[in-house]
């Protein structure tokens, strides 16, 4: 068995998630489901924080933009090694690192266009990309920063080659519910609540399976929760269990363009930007401030539900059982009850806990098997989710110093 590594920092921006796992190639040329061994998580520096957040919000040049990179990459190696060190982790035990390091801004496919493009249109390479109807993204972490200051194998930024191929590469959970699920005989579904909240339909045949985003996790509550009542969360969603859902809100909420956008979509943290939420608080400001929150809640169940009957055929709806959930959103007993309450009678919600995946640390997972599968030329998209036009083997690789022919003596050249 190979130890493997993974990183996360998502759209939430709330926190490193650092994994070990372990796999090995299985008969079928694909990595055997991973067994978790343990997690943690961690804080970005406040410093490093704060220029992040500029730069979800454009407001970080190109000076600027460069140098956080490497001042990301930097900090991913730094919560790598202590990770390591609080576990008694040696990094030349870790096959590979897998992080997709963290996403600073990301644009949409036009799906409708790229089916419409001529082959003649296709084969013009940057005019994919000067038309703006590829899909296009920013993330910030050298993948070699991280590499050599780890001393780990690392593969970063994967979204790039699904984008190559027209995918729209987010989210990217589908390649590890295949993995996890792909001996089954019913279809599985799963479901990611981070900042935005993530629906796949896991298959043995990936030409079935689907992912897609369904709209706001708890990047909504989140702010609400912040802006009203001066709280970083909502801790086991009392405060909206308090409220009321009301539905002028909700019909509101349901009307959000992001829904306009065909599968697979993907959304990002400014379509719930500070800015459109306020305006949101202003419009029913006659709200009480706990009927706020319940909504926001039921906001996040709503989109869940008509993202899937919209999406998914009625029969393989039918045929699922079981509903997956992970990520952070779990822990908010409210979001899980609307969600619960709005999706088909015939499934049951749950968390990814019961197949053995903390919840918390699928993220991290994901990624770290991914780059398992890079290492081992295994394709880690899933075009029949992403709409991509082929498989392709995901992200950018950087060896670690410890792969030097001749090792130490070359290592320690500089003394």
């Amino acid at each position: 068995m190979d130890l493997i590594m993974g990183m996360n920092s998502g759209s939430s921006f709330d926190g490193i998630d650092v994994i070990l796992a372990e796999t090995e190639m299985d008969s079928d040329g694909f990595p055997k489901a991973p067994r978790f061994i343990r997690g943690g998580s961690y804080e970005w520096p406040e410093e490093v924080k704060r220029i992040v957040l500029d730069a979800f919000g454009n407001k970080v040049d190109m000076i600027g933009l460069n140098r956080l990179n490497y001042i990301a990459g930097a900090v991913f190696a730094e919560k790598a090694v202590q990770f390591m060190k609080e576990n008694g982790i040696d990094s030349r035990e870790v096959k590979v690192l897998g992080l997709d390091t963290q996403t600073i801004y990301q644009e949409q496919p036009d799906h409708r266009a790229i089916e419409e493009m001529t082959e003649d249109q296709k084969a013009d390479w940057p005019g994919r990309w000067l038309s703006g109807k590829y899909p296009a993204g920013y993330q910030v972490g050298d993948t070699s920063v991280i590499a050599n200051l780890t001393n780990i194998d690392t593969v970063t930024h994967f979204r790039q080659a699904d984008h190559a191929f027209g995918g729209s590469a987010a989210p990217l959970m589908q390649y590890l519910d295949f993995i996890l699920f792909r001996k089954e005989e019913h279809p599985t579904m799963t479901l990611n609540i981070g900042g935005i909240a993530n629906l796949h339909l896991a298959c043995k045949d990936r030409r079935q399976m689907f992912g897609f985003d369904t709209g706001p996790g708890n990047a909504v509550s989140d702010y609400f929760v912040r802006k009203l009542f001066n709280r970083e969360y909502d801790k086991d969603g009392k405060i909206a269990a308090m409220g009321k859902v009301n539905e002028a809100m909700l019909d509101y909420f349901m009307h959000h363009p992001f829904f306009d956008r065909p599968v697979p979509r993907s959304g990002w943290r400014m379509d719930y930007s500070p800015e459109y939420l306020d305006a949101t608080i202003d419009r029913f400001k006659d709200v009480p401030y706990e009927d706020m929150l319940a909504t926001a809640c039921a906001f996040t169940g709503a989109a869940v539900a008509k993202s899937m009957t919209d999406n998914i055929p009625k029969e393989l709806i039918e045929e699922t059982k079981i509903l997956y959930a992970s990520g952070g959103g779990v822990k908010n007993p409210q979001i899980m009850k609307e969600i619960q309450d709005r999706i088909p009678g015939n499934i049951r919600l749950t968390t990814s806990k019961e197949v053995g995946i903390p919840p918390e640390f699928k993220e991290a997972i994901k990624f770290a098997t991914i780059a398992y599968s890079t290492i081992n030329r295994v394709p880690g998209n899933i075009p029949a989710a992403g709409h991509a036009s082929q498989y392709a083997i995901l992200g950018k690789i950087a060896l670690a110093p410890r792969n030097i022919a001749g090792g130490a003596e070359f290592v320690s050249v500089h003394k």
